[in-house]
Order: structure tokens, then C-alpha cells, then sequence
């Protein structure tokens, strides 16, 4: 209907601008006509609106295709950010862990893990510059309300360590059952 409006008004502002008899413009001495009421067919008049709704629904589908994409872009959005947040999270998480595991050994647990486990990490943080706060303090309370989680030295392994000296290399092919025998003792005994 615009379009309609649109080309009417264009004709009837075309035509009164038109050049008069004498070759002078309308606003001249000329005699003014009046200018024709131009018609259009209805068949053409339905063509127009028929492309005038053709266009208006492909924008209205343009227009829902793409609040469409702006809600899926958004979705997207917040989803990557959860994700990006997520992941801090656990790369400070796994960050802490290993800086206490470190301090644990230096104030002598005697099982990092289970001491680690046991203890109430929530007053330990890391600053801004990644330094680990209150983990100290940590520790030198736990050394006093669970000492058994902390020992004389940070390992717990028992094993003795092996005797001093070379030893010989001995050839298996050449030995009897007794020499076997005495070096089998000897190595029990040393381990022991």
C-alpha cells in the first residue's frame, strides 16, 4: 500500500513540473492543465502487493533467523565463560595442592596426601601474585592438635641403606650350592 501511496505522489509531483504547450514550464504563462488521473490496472496494483508481502515475510524471517542467533551467540557466550571460570578454578586448586604438598614435607608430614586429606584448607589462599597464604600457620597447628601426622624426618620410608663398598661381580654360571647358599644369607642379613 506505501508503495501505491509512494507512486502516486511521484506522478502527481512529476506532472506538475511537466513543460506546457509553449515549451515554458508549468509555473509559466501558460494555460495550466490539468494533469490526467493516471489509473493502474489491478493486476499490476496485486503484483506490487504480492512482492511487497513476499518482502515483508522474508524480512520478518530474516529478523527471528537472527534473534535466533543472537540467543544462541549469548548462550555460547555465558557457556565459554563458565568454562573459562571452571577451568581457573582448577588450575588454582591444583596449584594450592602442590604448594602445600611442599610445605607439608618441610614442616615433616610424614604422609603428605593423608595429611592433606585430614587438615582444614579452607584458611589457605593464594594472593594475586600466587604466593600461598596461611599455609605455615597451618601446620604448626596441626603439628600440635595431630602429631601423628608429622614425624622426626618428611620421609617414611624404612628400608636401611646398602652396605659400603663394591661388590664383587660373581659369576651365577660358576658358583656351587653352598657358596649360593652363604652369599643368599649374608644378603638377608644385610637387609635386614
Amino acid at each position: 500500500m506505501r508503495i501505491s501511496k509512494l507512486l502516486s505522489f511521484l506522478l502527481g509531483f512529476s506532472a506538475t513540473f511537466r513543460l506546457g504547450v509553449d515549451g515554458d514550464d508549468a509555473g509559466g504563462n501558460a494555460d495550466p492543465k490539468p494533469a490526467p488521473k493516471e489509473s493502474f490496472s489491478r493486476e499490476y496494483v496485486s503484483e506490487l502487493r504480492e512482492e511487497n508481502k513476499s518482502w515483508r515475510l522474508k524480512i520478518s524471517e530474516r529478523d527471528t533467523e537472527l534473534s535466533t542467533l543472537k540467543a544462541k551467540v549469548a548462550e555460547l557466550e555465558s557457556g565459554s565463560k563458565d568454562a573459562l571460570t571452571k577451568a581457573e578454578q582448577a588450575a588454582n586448586d591444583r596449584v594450592l595442592r602442590a604448594e602445600l604438598k611442599a610445605v607439608a614435607a618441610k614442616h615433616g608430614a610424614v604422609d603428605v596426601a593423608d595429611a592433606l586429606k585430614v587438615l582444614d584448607l579452607s584458611g589457605v589462599k593464594l594472593d594475586a601474585d600466587g604466593n600461598l597464604t596461611g599455609a605455615d600457620e597451618l601446620f604448626e597447628a596441626a603439628k600440635k592438635a595431630k602429631p601423628y601426622l608429622f614425624g622426626t624426618t618428611s620421609t617414611s620410608s624404612t628400608q636401611k641403606t646398602p652396605p659400603a663398598g663394591d661388590p664383587k661381580p660373581v659369576d651365577v654360571r660358576k658358583v656351587d650350592d653352598k657358596e649360593y647358599a652363604a652369599q643368599k644369607a649374608a644378603l638377608l642379613k644385610a637387609s635386614r
